[in-house]
């Protein structure tokens, strides 16, 4: 290797140490990324309230009971029981929406942790141990390498990888979360609306009288069923697709990103080293 190509090696190793001891005390990506976690809770605890809601009506809907004495004879159904799959569904919608929120505040620790003077101490002197090594030595010990991998994913690593989900956020989900949270939010309002309100019938009112009632009213708390079924099911799609929305931004995006991230900080700081190893054998 020529002597141009070493020195521009030194510097480019130097300038990047120098640059990432700054970046460690300085934090310029952890109050962005504290945003992005902030904005991310606030949509989940947003669709986890939602979900509550239509579940409490069609709640009330499936324990609508409908109880008539045409003829004397005793007669209690209750068509809300049909909204029973639909109702599941909105159940592991909040479920998931409450794990995604606490995911949203263990982001929001790692990257307190992570910020915390200690760490950026102990990068900075791994950093300045292994260019001091990488200068003076025919190769870094793999200890200092493996200890600067760590402290630099224990670093940045939070907050690289929220940045980074919250750009593919931006670019391909934010349209059908908007959507498909809008229309879940005018779902639980319609479905409220529709909860069907079934009176008594008094009892002293003619045969006749009794039997219009009790076709009048059924018929009614039948169209009330149906109508709240048809808005409710118009929901699931989208619960779906918000279902995947918040599981590919808390978890296999990030996860992917951490995967990503944690292979090239090995390329670029054991590489050196190897190489330098070969070369000096």
């Amino acid at each position: 290797m020529s002597v141009a190509m070493t020195t521009v090696r030194r510097a480019l190793v130097a300038f990047t140490m120098a640059a990432l001891t700054a970046c460690a005390w300085l934090a310029p990506l952890d109050a962005p990324a504290m945003q992005q976690v902030d904005a991310g809770l606030k949509r989940a605890l947003v669709s986890f309230a939602t979900a509550r809601l239509l579940n409490a009506v069609i709640s009330v809907a499936q324990g609508t009971e409908a109880s008539v004495q045409p003829f004397g004879v005793g007669v209690t159904f209750a068509p809300g029981q049909i909204l029973d799959p639909v109702n599941d569904l909105v159940e592991q919608f909040s479920h998931l929406m409450l794990a995604a929120s606490v995911a949203f505040g263990i982001q929001k620790a790692l990257i307190s942790i992570g910020s915390y003077w200690p760490v950026s101490f102990a990068l900075s002197a791994a950093a300045l141990g292994w260019w001091w090594c990488y200068m003076r030595q025919p190769q870094v010990p793999s200890w200092l390498s493996r200890l600067l991998v760590i402290l630099l994913m224990l670093r940045f690593a939070v907050p690289v990888v929220t940045l980074g989900s919250d750009l593919l956020w931006q670019k391909f989900l934010s349209a059908d979360y908007a959507a498909s949270q809008q229309l879940i939010d005018s779902t639980a309002g319609q479905t409220g609306k529709l909860n069907p309100a079934v009176a008594a019938t008094p009892d002293n009112r003619g045969m006749v009288d009794t039997l219009k009632d009790w076709l009048a009213k059924n018929g009614d708390v039948t169209k009330h069923v149906e109508n709240l079924k048809r808005a409710a099911e118009q929901a699931t799609e989208h619960i779906i697709r918000l279902i995947v929305i918040f599981v590919l931004q808390t978890l296999v995006i990030p996860l992917l990103l951490l995967w990503a991230l944690y292979a090239f900080v090995r390329l670029v700081f054991e590489r050196p080293r190897q190489a330098r190893a070969t070369a000096s054998a």
